[in-house]
């Protein structure tokens, strides 16, 4: 099936994005517009997911922006790459495990491009490096129209994380792949798009 692939050279605000991604769901559902796949940064930015809760944040001062996806409290920051999608399984498997398998082992596909071993973890979704988390993942599906996606740390100020209880986690507990192999890593866009096309087109 053809995805629509869109990828923003420079950080995209998060209201904008998800204005854009919910009107891109609609368009999806009336058979309107292609499926989408985004690539992009975001400035900093901490969102709250459907079961997060005040406890969760540090830093009172900070602005927190809730959010309609799963999951809590997190950061997404310049250096973390998001990848959105809008992928309508109604023409798929209508299978949301299937789906989140899918954007695990893309993101593990990913991570030993460049000699990291992630692993996922049964009791937390997410994908993790020696018990620390380096890509997040949350998803809604309206109508079997699945959206929103995953963030994965490259070279983000991991310090940040500090002002919030990340995804419910000890704040320790967060890695990206710099902070793993101390690489600056190249392409990474393309990457991403040729590993989670690939994929994604096999459900």
């Amino acid at each position: 099936m053809s995805i629509e692939v869109k990828i923003s050279k420079r950080p995209v605000y998060y209201k904008f994005a998800m204005n854009f991604l919910h009107k891109r769901v609609e368009q999806v559902k009336a058979n309107k517009r292609r499926e989408l796949l985004w690539i992009l940064e975001h400035p900093t930015t901490y969102t709250a997911g459907i079961r997060s809760s005040s406890e969760e944040v540090v830093d009172k001062k900070i602005k927190i922006i809730n959010t309609n996806r799963g999951g809590k409290i997190t950061l997404h920051n310049p250096g973390q790459k998001i990848i959105y999608f809008v992928l309508n399984l109604n023409n798929r498997k209508k299978d949301i495990r299937k789906l989140i398998s899918i954007i695990e082992k893309s993101i593990i596909e990913f991570l030993w491009l460049h000699k990291i071993k992630g692993k996922k973890d049964k009791k937390n979704i997410g994908i993790w490096v020696n018990k620390k988390k380096i890509a997040a993942i949350g998803l809604r599906v309206s109508k079997w129209v699945a959206y929103h996606g995953c963030s994965i740390n490259i070279n983000n100020n991991l310090k940040q994380y500090l002002k919030i209880i990340p995804c419910g986690l000890n704040n320790q507990k967060i890695t990206s792949v710099y902070n793993e192999n101390g690489i600056l890593i190249k392409d990474i866009e393309k990457k991403l798009k040729n590993i989670f096309i690939k994929n994604i087109n096999k459900i």
